[in-house]
């Protein structure tokens, strides 16, 4: 076996009992209606076992959440619930596309953007929200690749934007 494949091997334990379905029951979490775009694209684009999640923001409705740069109008807590909101529409959506959070076998790559202000440099504690949220849903074994920028700023003047890719079943 190649030194890759080992370190790619998960013992059963870091698995989540029961489906991501079963997982949301369990957390008494209850998903937001999945957002609408606010341009002119597609929110899910699934090409053969791939979904391709747009950029999701910390929106309710047609409107940001939360509106401001972490270090600057946020603080660091503020900003976990920004993505935390965002990661919750992202489980919306793909609930929405694939019918069920289920058909779901792996986070592949979650991309992170932050609006900060220029000193900030605690970008992935912010993301961490995100991460956290989706290994208590889909399991340990299936925590994705990340990249965390910090940005200027972002759609809506939101804090946190979050992209991903999830492979599914057919």
């Amino acid at each position: 076996m190649n030194t890759n494949a080992k370190q790619q091997m998960v013992t059963r334990e870091d698995s989540q009992p029961g489906g991501a379905e079963q997982r949301l029951k369990e957390l008494g979490i209850t998903l937001p209606a999945p957002p609408e775009p606010f341009g002119t694209y597609v929110e899910a684009v699934q090409t053969g076992n791939l979904l391709f999640l747009t950029g999701m923001l910390p929106t309710e409705g047609p409107g940001a959440k939360f509106v401001g740069r972490v270090g600057a109008e946020l603080d660091v807590e503020a900003g976990r619930k920004a993505a935390r909101l965002a990661a919750l529409n992202v489980l919306a959506v793909a609930r929405k596309h694939l019918g069920s959070l289920d058909r779901v076998t792996r986070d592949v790559r979650l991309g992170v953007s932050v609006a900060t202000s220029g000193d900030f440099r605690d970008q992935p504690k912010i993301a961490d929200a995100a991460s956290q949220l989706l290994q208590d849903v889909f399991g340990k074994d299936k925590n994705p690749c990340r990249l965390v920028y910090g940005v200027a700023s972002l759609p809506l003047g939101t804090p946190v934007e979050l992209e991903i890719i999830f492979e599914v079943t057919e």
